[in-house]
């Protein structure tokens, strides 16, 4: 894990969210997986957090910075920022995602690429 991730807000609630999801998940479909389809299975297949109170209580005192983190990603990554800033609940869910994709990421380079699945994170 390098230095940025250390730091993202809410990081290892969503490296556990992970990690279960990876302890839940049929081998058998994701046995070939790459790390592309393993992010969309983990963080766009569902919506991480659903109602504007909780998300609201989950962002807490890091609401700004996730905010930036979720304006920073849209615009790199597609010139504007399309998700509504003023919707909580789509902020987090776009955030639970773009944190997903470097959970994703150290979880496959901490297995060596991780051809075969395995049933647990144990490695993460």
């Amino acid at each position: 894990m390098n230095e940025i991730t250390k730091h993202l807000p809410n990081y290892e609630e969503i490296k556990s969210y992970f990690e279960d999801f990876i302890a839940d998940l049929d081998s058998e479909t994701y046995a070939e997986s790459d790390e592309s389809e393993l992010h969309h299975a983990a963080f766009n297949n569902d919506y991480y957090i659903i109602g504007t109170h909780k998300a609201k209580e989950w962002c807490g005192s890091d609401t700004w910075e996730i905010i930036q983190t979720v304006v920073d990603y849209e615009k790199d990554n597609f010139g504007e920022v399309s998700t509504p800033i003023d919707e909580p609940e789509r902020v987090v869910n776009m955030y639970v995602y773009i944190v997903g994709e470097q959970v994703v990421y150290d979880y496959v380079r901490s297995c060596g690429g991780c051809h075969k699945l395995p049933r647990t994170a144990s490695k993460m």
